[in-house]
């Protein structure tokens, strides 16, 4: 018998400090787990994403605790990532904002705990027992989700006496938690997190502040609807209310591109050009298509340029530095001979459009030809489509551009967010599977890449668009459960793939699901059909 912790010091003596966590027959395991057979152990450290995402958890528990002992009659909201750091905001009686002098306290305790080495150690409990902690503690989300997941137990993690519940391992004690942050932002403040290629540097305040305004007007509107975690969600769909939260949904989403397509109209005189970026399956395709048929209602002539069309043959597509095919970047594109073809079309030339197939990975010409006449406008959707180098014989004043993206209003819990790359990945698992021959073990492995382009190529240029769009939904995760879950179940436990299929399948196990048989309810103009496809049951 062995503990990991002790088995790590063994292998790694004074780098000890460096691994977070580990791979246990290839599960994600904390390292108070204990051995009692041979297994395979692979320890992990920041670089690796469960090392990171076991650091985040655990400085999101120190934190919490901090804030019970400094301002005991406070409540402390952690909501969503704002670039490498954690969006939380405090809720004092008196209703007052946090200062710089409050962050001051929450740091000293912070680092007195870190300092003493506190350690964190988790409990399995009945869940009727964990709810009435939870409740006691002034966390109902908390007490809700597990009501509402229906299981008989919970685990339950302990800071000192601070009891807490997380959705993964964390370290084993505060000393491993050096490096962190707290600034104040927008209305509230980051705990910022070391840069996941770096963990020994943390960024400057991000520069998101157009960002963090659509998720809130996302959060304020979950809360009129009365969903503003799973727990909430869940209610709805066991009540039978998963109708009306489908359509109402919905209605907001239209709300929205009928808004977009308004400010359009009003600069119809010189926009041309209409570009739509966002990370991987953030909607960009039917948000083209929903903002097309809006200019429609206005009078104008959309015509929809897809950008996937314009992927270089896959033998000819730039690999990145382990061998492997490079989707992400702007150089798989023949961006010359897209600006050719834009600098046609704003001519008023006609053009033949390329079509590319991804199963054979071509690019072919079938005769569809366009040319934009009176009252025309040419909307152009992809991941880089706001990158000037993409446009860049455009000139900017034709240009209209939006960023999409599925940023999850929804939280776990009082204190735990929801990753809105989870989602992305798993609208992407789902989307793949269906229409573009890709199993859920070859998206879970390519979204390493996925992530490291998107973080050089479409968000530094987020903040330069006109609008933003957010296409999650409120429903969706309840939705692509079904769909998801048996694509995971096959990902065999020896594939590299193992861990985050666990990782999503316990994830998604939070959620009441939404059955196909009420997928009917469903607008196929909806976002998600564009990863669903249509109903199973229509």
């Amino acid at each position: 018998m062995k503990v990991l912790h002790e088995l790590n010091k063994e292998r790694h003596g004074d780098r000890a400090g460096n691994y977070l966590a580990a791979m246990v027959d290839n599960r994600l395991k904390s390292l108070d787990y204990v051995l009692y057979n041979p297994h395979q152990v692979e320890f992990i450290d920041y670089l690796h994403p469960d090392g990171r995402r076991t650091y985040v958890r655990s400085l999101s528990f120190l934190l919490q605790k901090a804030v019970r002992e400094v301002f005991p009659t406070a409540q402390l909201r952690i909501s969503y990532s704002v670039g490498n750091a954690l969006y939380c905001d405090l809720v004092f009686p008196d209703n007052r904002e946090e200062t710089t002098e409050d962050l001051e306290k929450l740091t000293a305790a912070m680092l007195r705990m870190v300092e003493k080495n506190i350690p964190f150690r988790q409990e399995k409990i009945p869940t009727e027992n964990a709810k009435k902690i939870f409740s006691d503690n002034g966390f109902p989300q908390k007490a809700l989700l597990q009501k509402t997941r229906g299981h008989f137990f919970t685990s339950v993690y302990y800071l000192g006496d601070t009891a807490d519940t997380f959705y993964g391992p964390l370290v084993p004690s505060a000393g491993y938690l050096t490096l962190f942050n707290l600034c104040l932002f927008h209305k509230g403040f980051l705990l910022q997190y070391p840069h996941p290629d770096d963990p020994q540097r943390l960024d400057g305040p991000p520069r998101l502040h157009r960002l963090v305004e659509i998720f809130e007007e996302h959060v304020q509107w979950g809360n009129i609807m009365g969903v503003k975690d799973i727990g909430t969600l869940n209610q709805k769909i066991q009540q039978g209310l998963t109708k009306d939260l489908i359509l109402t949904t919905e209605a907001f989403h239209s709300r929205r591109y009928a808004e977009i397509a308004d400010k359009i109209y009003r600069h119809r005189d010189r926009l041309k050009l209409v570009l739509i970026a966002g990370p991987s399956s953030s909607g960009k395709t039917t948000t083209s298509k929903r903002v097309a048929t809006q200019l429609k209602v206005l009078g104008l002539k959309p015509v929809v340029l897809e950008m996937d069309n314009y992927f270089l043959d896959r033998e000819n597509t730039p690999r990145d530095e382990n061998g492997e095919y490079n989707f992400e970047t702007i150089h798989a594109l023949d961006v010359p001979f897209l600006n050719h073809q834009l600098t046609d079309l704003l001519a008023g030339k006609e053009v033949e459009i390329p079509y590319f197939d991804f199963f054979t990975g071509k690019r072919s010409f079938r005769g569809k030809k366009i040319k934009l006449g009176e009252s025309q406008i040419l909307i152009m959707e992809g991941i880089h489509a706001l990158n000037p180098a993409l446009t860049e014989d455009v000139p900017s004043g034709v240009k209209f551009k939006i960023y999409a993206s599925a940023l999850t209003s929804l939280s776990m819990d009082e204190n735990n967010g929801i990753s809105t790359t989870d989602t992305r990945m798993v609208r992407r698992m789902v989307r793949d599977a269906q229409f573009r021959g890709v199993t859920a073990e070859e998206t879970i492995l390519r979204w390493p890449s996925i992530s490291v382009g998107e973080r050089k190529n479409i968000f530094p240029f987020q903040e330069q668009a006109d609008v933003m769009f957010n296409s999650a939904l409120l429903y969706e995760l309840a939705v692509l459960k079904t769909h998801a879950e048996p694509l995971l179940h096959r990902i065999l436990p020896i594939s590299p793939a193992y861990p985050q299929a666990l990782r999503l399948l316990k994830f998604l196990s939070y959620f009441t699901p939404i059955f196909p048989k009420e997928e009917k309810y469903i607008p196929y103009e909806s976002v998600i059909r564009e990863f669903i496809g249509t109903s199973r049951q229509d």
